[in-house]
């Protein structure tokens, strides 16, 4: 079983913690990074996973995630860039302002980890490892009213195939890009919403197989095809 552990960025709630608790469950280490307070942290640390708090919402926010993640941690199994942030297109008056946000979050920060843990990563004894990126099956068929988040999601899958040969053959890099898998994100009355586990069985499959790398895994049942 792994001793280098695995960080989850976002890994507080939805699909971040439910990843978190699974691997706890299988006997990986953790480590998690969460934005605000939740009794979901505090669950966590009782389980013995190391909680980091971070705002990746600016470059100082992250750049001081990775100088505390540096100082605590010598190895690492994998990561999972789960953080991630859900805005609507603004007026034109604050369209700059959230674009910045999304690219901060969803590319910027993973950018930046991705290249400061490549070390930790190498460091490793275990036979394979892993970056994961969580992006979105709006990707491919783009958003009317949510055109920054869309496109900053498309920015981490340019990331993915970037890293994967960057870091190639030692560090694996692939993406995962859900659909709508939990309730909460919208209302689809006449659609089946599985749940988180289906990215968890993905997740799994990209950490236990060692010849995937560069790759985006859509799952979203169909819904990217028109399929419902």
């Amino acid at each position: 079983m792994s001793q280098s552990p695995i960080l989850i960025t976002g890994g507080a709630q939805r699909l971040g913690l439910h990843c978190a608790e699974r691997l706890l469950d299988d006997g990986h280490p953790v480590i998690v990074t969460y934005r605000r307070e939740r009794e979901a942290v505090a669950a966590l640390r009782a389980r013995g996973v190391l909680t980091l708090q971070a705002d990746f919402a600016t470059r100082a926010g992250t750049e001081d995630f990775i100088a505390r993640f540096k100082a605590q941690v010598s190895s690492l199994r994998a990561v999972v860039h789960n953080a991630s942030e859900w805005l609507a297109d603004p007026g034109p008056e604050a369209a700059g302002e959230t674009f910045e946000r999304l690219f901060q979050v969803h590319m910027q920060a993973p950018y930046l980890i991705n290249l400061a843990v490549r070390e930790l990563l190498e460091a490793c004894q275990e036979p394979q490892r892993d970056i994961v990126h969580i992006t979105d099956s709006v990707v491919r068929r783009g958003a009317a009213e949510q055109a920054a988040y869309a496109a900053s999601k498309a920015g981490l899958e340019s990331l993915t195939l970037s890293f994967a040969a960057r870091f190639a053959p030692h560090i694996q890099v692939n993406a995962i890009a859900p659909g709508l898998v939990m309730l909460g994100e919208a209302t689809h009355p006449n659609r089946r919403v599985p749940g988180p586990g289906v990215i968890y069985q993905t997740l799994r499959y990209l950490l236990d197989n060692d010849y995937v790398t560069g790759t985006v895994m859509v799952v979203d049942g169909g819904e990217s095809l028109g399929a419902d």
